[in-house]
């Protein structure tokens, strides 16, 4: 009862509630969150104890009690059927540039979430990330997000001389679109892991407007560091935290993640497709919209929409062109 009060009486002093507002935070300590990257009381609210306690040197106790009162600020209780499906209305789309792909997505790649595309290689999954990587860049009336791309390259896939036919092919300035699009190679796990975390510094402290992150490949390196299945465990761990990371990038700025995954091929199954993405249940249940790639006849490509989480199974084929992605 004391600690509603307490919370309500920091609420009627300001409209705006803020970090030092919180019981047992004073400067000092908001200086160490902020470095931490908890700079708002969302970062604050969304966090464990632990994590918190690692920033600022709290006891536990206290770290909760600061949890539970930003919470209490954000209002972060139930909400009605109908408050989601407004929010919703506020997801957008990046067009893949076919139609046919575009349908089976229900208006392409979507924000607020993570879609992951798996395939064998040369089944389009780095060609995707480069298409969407110059088309989140157009203005939402042409299939775009308006916004600038993160791309981090775990397999040195990344291509500039791609950009430029892909903008070149759209009418745009090639050297704005590469402009728009921050690159960092990532040399292990750890390094991809702290990338990801970066994003949020590139929003809020830079103010670029980044409305796609691309990790090309998400498993890449957890694949390598990690041999044996006495490493399983802490591979899988380490790989939640950084989809969970990814995952609340994309809910809490409205932007679109995309990621590609490896395969294998499983030894026990000697009846139809063999092909397993890399990552288990973890990378599966991380991903709200899953697509395998593979190869079709003559050059094209088919897209097997396998999960969503509202979407039907379907599969369609497109071809990558010098200009992108195309329909049959």
């Amino acid at each position: 009862m004391e600690q509603e009060l307490e919370i309500k009486s920091i609420k009627s002093m300001k409209d705006t509630p803020t970090l030092e507002d919180l019981p047992g935070v004073g400067a000092s300590t908001v200086e160490k969150l902020s470095a931490a990257g908890f700079g708002d009381l969302m970062a604050v609210a969304v966090a464990t104890p632990g994590e918190i306690v690692d920033a600022t040197g709290m006891t536990e106790a206290v770290a909760k009690k600061a949890i539970h009162a930003a919470r209490e600020m954000l209002d972060m209780g139930f909400s009605s059927g109908i408050d989601v499906y407004e929010k919703r209305k506020n997801v957008l789309h990046i067009t893949t540039g076919s139609k046919e792909l575009d349908k089976l997505l229900n208006g392409g790649v979507e924000t607020t979430g993570i879609t992951e595309t798996y395939g064998q290689y040369g089944s389009g999954k780095s060609q995707i990330g480069h298409v969407l990587a110059v088309r989140a860049q157009l203005p939402p009336e042409k299939g775009g997000l308006g916004g600038q791309v993160v791309y981090i390259d775990t397999e040195s896939t990344f291509r500039p001389e791609r950009i430029v036919e892909i903008a070149t092919s759209l009418k745009m300035d090639p050297e704005e679109a590469l402009r728009n699009i921050k690159i960092a190679r990532a040399y292990n796990s750890d390094h991809q892991m702290l990338l990801a975390e970066k994003v949020e510094d590139l929003i809020k402290k830079d103010g670029l407007n980044i409305k796609l992150v691309i990790v090309d490949s998400l498993t890449s390196h957890f694949r390598a560091e990690y041999v044996g299945r006495g490493t399983l465990a802490g591979r899988q761990q380490k790989l939640n935290k950084h989809m969970h990371i990814l995952s609340k990038l994309a809910d809490m700025y409205n932007l679109c993640v995309y990621v590609t995954n490896q395969v294998m091929s499983k030894p026990d199954q000697f009846f139809g497709d063999p092909t397993e993405a890399i990552g288990g249940h973890i990378v599966g249940h991380n991903s709200q919209t899953r697509i395998y790639l593979r190869k079709g006849k003559k050059g094209t490509r088919v897209a097997k929409l396998v999960d969503s989480p509202y979407l039907p199974d379907g599969e369609c084929g497109f071809m990558i062109t010098v200009g992108g992605i195309e329909d049959i």
